[in-house]
């Protein structure tokens, strides 16, 4: 699993983070070929407190106002549901991750 933003970061200092309002989230993208729509999420980006996650997200976003719309139908659809998300600082995936952080890796 790729997280974007934990470089060189500690549990801990992600904990404290995470506990300050630091957040994972993932943004989607919307991508249209006249008949066919493609809606995806991008990696997890890791978002300290006081970090704009807007930005993070801004060349998902400018993505989907590119390219989103010209599918029919699904295309203005997935397009208006991607920008609303990325618009409002992601999705939150923090407890997911958080969770599998915590799991034990299992053994080969």
């Amino acid at each position: 699993m790729d997280i974007k933003g934990i470089e060189g970061m500690s549990s801990e200092q992600i904990s404290l983070e995470i506990q300050r309002g630091g957040k994972f989230v993932v943004f989607l993208y919307t991508i249209s070929i006249v008949i066919l729509t493609f809606r995806r999420g991008s990696d997890v980006y890791f978002v300290k407190s006081g970090e704009s996650a807007v930005g993070k997200g801004l060349s998902y976003t400018l993505l989907t106002l590119v390219a989103g719309w010209w599918g029919i139908p699904w295309g203005p659809i997935y397009t208006i549901g991607s920008l609303i998300t990325n618009l409002s600082g992601g999705k939150d995936v923090t407890s997911e991750i958080v969770s599998a952080l915590r799991r034990p890796v299992a053994a080969r």
